[in-house]
């Protein structure tokens, strides 16, 4: 099954027209019934919103995020991954975390390899939906780079510290702010879109992310090192914030899980964004999205491209250009509207977003404690 594809241009066309109404108050509503009236933009929405419904995934075409942008973040991506462990880890900051700086390989616990529910589910899957097994803490870098403006007050200081600058690259901040803000406004302008579609005001979500801890989180996996077919970079699990996107990598290696237990390599076409829903959208709409399961694994389609690029003498680093959308820490989560009254909605007790991204920190070993991680065998 391939994932459809939306193009989101007609609805920021739509939406910047309606930008200059004269009346703020009557905004929101001219703009709302603009959508209901015209079949195109209620479509659309009603994709966006079908298809995290059922999947749990999609792709979009975003004209403000270019394949040039990407680019260039994945180039100073590979060369900071590149740079020697010694020198990474002066970015490392367990006391906050890691929710700012650089996460080592070997901390990063995937959830299918403590959770005891989640691994009798695994056991019980068709073998060939099965996720791979891990054997221990992924093999993957990662950096947490914040993106947008934090609250000046709140009670979860360590979800919004300030962000952590490695020394040695002079484009470090424009080049992680220009690809961190595009991706913000297309998580942003989906969000609207999945909203509608769901039958909720157009604010309905993007009014809870108001300066929520945001976070660019590119992954760095060595596959000159971890290069063998079926190494499993980011064990299966799923994402505990709002909305997580992905610009296209240039080594394959995405598997995701549809709502109907199906397993699909994703295959993100040029120019196009993978859009997944987290945990906290899943909270969100009471268990009518389910947050999307899914692991890094080295395929074959890996392996092809790691021989490209061997054959063209480019970075043998597989960068994910990956940002985590999150509801502000001090926001509170609970199903809204008429989704507090689906069946499930007992499911979601209301709970503020940051204490809720800190228990599901600590069950991946992520809340810095000092642990140095388990051994990878």
């Amino acid at each position: 099954m391939e994932l459809p594809v939306v193009d989101i241009e007609p609805y920021l066309h739509a939406s910047a027209t309606f930008s200059g109404a004269t009346n703020v108050e009557e905004k929101p509503k001219l703009f709302e019934d603009l959508v209901s009236l015209s079949a195109c933009l209620s479509n659309l929405c009603s994709e966006v919103s079908r298809s995290l419904k059922e999947t749990g995934a999609l792709l979009i075409k975003d004209p403000r995020c270019s394949v040039v942008d990407n680019d260039r973040f994945l180039d100073m991506m590979e060369k900071y991954f590149e740079m020697p462990d010694e020198f990474k880890r002066l970015q490392e900051r367990p006391n906050l975390h890691y929710q700012v700086g650089v996460t080592p390989e070997g901390v990063e616990v995937p959830r299918s390899f403590v959770d005891e529910e989640m691994k009798q589910k695994i056991e019980q899957m068709p073998e060939e939906s099965q996720p791979h097994v891990p054997r221990g803490p992924d093999p993957k870098w990662r950096y947490m780079w914040r993106v947008g403006s934090r609250p000046t007050q709140t009670r979860f200081q360590e979800l919004n510290s300030e962000p952590v600058i490695p020394e040695g690259f002079p484009e470090w901040n424009d080049t992680m702010d220009a690809w961190g803000y595009k991706m913000i406004s297309a998580i942003e302008a989906v969000a609207e879109m999945a909203a509608l579609g769901f039958g909720l005001p157009r604010d309905s979500f993007i009014s809870l992310m108001k300066q929520g801890p945001h976070l660019l989180a590119p992954t760095g996996s060595n596959l000159r090192k971890h290069g063998k077919e079926g190494t499993v970079f980011a064990g299966y699990h799923y994402d505990l914030n709002f909305l997580t996107i992905h610009g296209r990598s240039r080594f394959p290696g995405l598997n995701i899980w549809l709502r109907n237990g199906k397993k699909v390599e994703v295959k993100v076409p040029v120019g196009c964004l993978l859009i997944q829903a987290g945990k906290q959208m899943e909270y969100l709409t009471g268990g009518e999205c389910i947050a999307g399961m899914h692991e890094v694994v080295v395929s074959k389609r890996t392996i092809a491209a790691i021989e490209a690029a061997q054959q063209e003498n480019r970075s043998l680093w597989r960068v994910s250009s990956t940002l985590f959308a999150h509801v502000a820490s001090d926001a509170m989560l609970k199903p809204l509207a008429h989704f507090a009254d689906s069946p499930l909605s007992n499911k979601y007790p209301a709970v503020y977003a940051g204490d809720f991204v800190e228990q599901e920190l600590a069950a991946i070993n992520l809340k810095g404690k000092g642990e140095q991680g388990i051994k990878v065998e």
